[in-house]
């Protein structure tokens, strides 16, 4: 997917998933959406911050809303497959 590195995704969706350097690869980067429940897992650092966005930081305070409460999603699953996800 670059010159340097290979970023592979998943074929059913091409949601990506990881990082990884073409030559010398020691490790494997997985993105944290990968996972089933990525809140075990916990932030140590920031990386790459030249391109990250500061207003994504601490969002704690924003108004939120479940996607059961957004009747145009909920008809769109019940349209698509006659049920919202579990």
């Amino acid at each position: 997917s670059s010159a340097i590195a290979h970023r592979p995704f998943c074929s059913g969706c091409g949601t990506p998933l990881g990082f990884a350097f073409l030559q010398d690869a020691e490790n494997v980067d997985v993105t944290i959406g990968s996972f089933d429940d990525p809140q075990r897992f916990k932030p140590k650092h920031h990386y790459a911050v030249e391109s990250m966005h500061e207003a994504w930081l601490d969002t704690g305070d924003l108004p939120r809303t479940r996607s059961e409460e957004n009747e145009n999603v909920v008809k769109r699953w019940m349209d698509a497959c006659g049920k919202t996800p579990d």
